[in-house]
């Protein structure tokens, strides 16, 4: 399974659009998920692809049912095309929602408040509250719910005959579904938690004054946090026991283009796993606190960052700034691929910089010259007061700036090809 794109409706497109103009035939065999139930204009160019599948969240579909132009006829004749359409093609359209298994959202909580950054503002900051994670939750659900969730049962009802769901309207299948949302949006929200705003913590550079090039400069430090967030979801694909790492690659284009995104593309990403292909018993699970050194897990997984950059989907370009999120400091084996790769930036938390374990190291990061570094602690240059909030708008979870020129627009979209 590869990733080959991340999409967000822009300003002219939908995200539907904008895969087909990134990807066009290539999209054939693809697994699409969408952040809304796809409109007639997107979905008959999709089928007509060749997708293999097409799932969706069980919300407000692309062209609205909550708005007030819904109260004309446009939106359910939509609608009813879009169940036509569905129908009439061989793409499997569906509702991909399956329960969590019982202990994922215990287990997530835990590890997130174990995460390198959590443990960086604790350390850090010793007499800071220590609720502050569990507040940062709790504003992330809101936010999350009034994104994701449709708050009336009965609207949310009325949303899912006319999309074609009527089998899901009567209970147990309703409750069973909203509960399945719930969990899925708060397990959403306790991974952004992970990656919190909090005071003036954030993704800096140690030395500022290396900031003056483009290739050195931050990007917005929600961008940073948003890039991050999908790193840290990655973690929890690890075939690790122990430890869960995850890589996300981005790089920002020289147009804005047509995206959602704006300049920034998607470029790859991974997680540490055992080799393609391998069973469970094939490589040893150890770590250094096995005696044994042969049958320890550290010369047979593969690292995050080492997936991110051999499954990416676009090459890296030299004289683009190219950057990779990833949610643990990288080892002595990752640092010279990075760089090696012409990746410009590097976003990491540095708890582990500078320390040699049994079968691992973190000594190269440090020295490392020649890729910006910017690692999550307190921002160095102590001038909190004079820092500006950028406005920005919110896409299905995303925020990011908007240029001063551009207006707010609605029911943005996410669209992630899966090949």
């Amino acid at each position: 399974m590869k990733i080959v794109g991340l999409h967000c409706s822009s300003e002219d497109l939908h995200a539907g659009q904008i895969a087909l103009i990134k990807h066009g035939s290539r999209l054939k065999n693809c697994d699409l998920y969408f952040s809304r139930k796809p409109c007639s204009a997107c979905l008959k160019m999709i089928v007509n692809a060749g997708v293999n599948r097409i799932s969706y969240w069980p919300a407000d579909p692309e062209i609205s049912l909550l708005t007030e132009a819904s109260s004309s006829e446009d939106a359910k004749l939509d609608a009813k095309a879009v169940e036509r359409l569905k129908s009439n093609s061989r793409a499997h359209v569906c509702v991909l929602l399956q329960p969590l298994v019982c202990y994922m959202v215990q287990f997530v909580e835990e590890t997130s408040y174990k995460c390198d950054f959590i443990q960086k503002i604790a350390k850090t900051l010793p007499d800071a509250n220590i609720d502050f994670y569990s507040e940062c939750k709790q504003e992330r659900i809101k936010e999350y719910e009034m994104l994701f969730l449709v708050s009336n049962e009965e609207i949310h009802k009325q949303i899912l005959m006319t999309i074609g769901l009527e089998n899901l309207c009567e209970n147990p299948y309703f409750s069973n579904l909203r509960q399945n949302m719930k969990d899925l949006i708060l397990l959403l929200a306790t991974v952004a938690s992970s990656v919190p705003s909090f005071k003036h913590f954030g993704f800096y550079c140690s030395n500022p004054g290396q900031n003056n090039e483009i290739h050195n400069q931050s990007l917005p430090q929600e961008i940073v946090r948003h890039c991050m967030v999908q790193a840290r979801l990655l973690a929890y694909r690890t075939e690790d026991h122990k430890t869960g790492v995850g890589a996300v690659i981005w790089a920002e284009g020289k147009s804005r283009n047509c995206d959602g995104t704006g300049a920034l593309y998607f470029v790859g990403c991974g997680y540490n796993a055992f080799p393609v292909g391998s069973e469970y018993a094939d490589f040893p699970h150890m770590d250094d606190k096995q005696k044994d050194r042969e049958i320890r897990k550290f010369r047979y997984i593969i690292h995050a960052e080492q997936n991110a950059l051999t499954f990416r989907c676009q090459e890296i370009k030299p004289e683009e700034r190219s950057m990779i999120f990833v949610t643990k400091c990288p080892c002595d084996e990752c640092v010279p691929l990075i760089k090696g790769a012409g990746i410009k930036q590097i976003y990491a938390g540095d708890i582990d910089v500078g320390k040699k374990k049994a079968d691992i190291s973190y000594m190269r990061f440090g020295e490392l010259e020649g890729v910006s570094k910017f690692t999550w602690q307190l921002n160095p240059s102590g001038a909190y007061s004079c820092e500006q909030k950028e406005p920005e708008r919110k896409e299905n979870g995303v925020l990011r700036p908007i240029p001063l020129d551009e207006e707010q627009h609605q029911n943005k979209k996410l669209c992630l090809g899966n090949r």
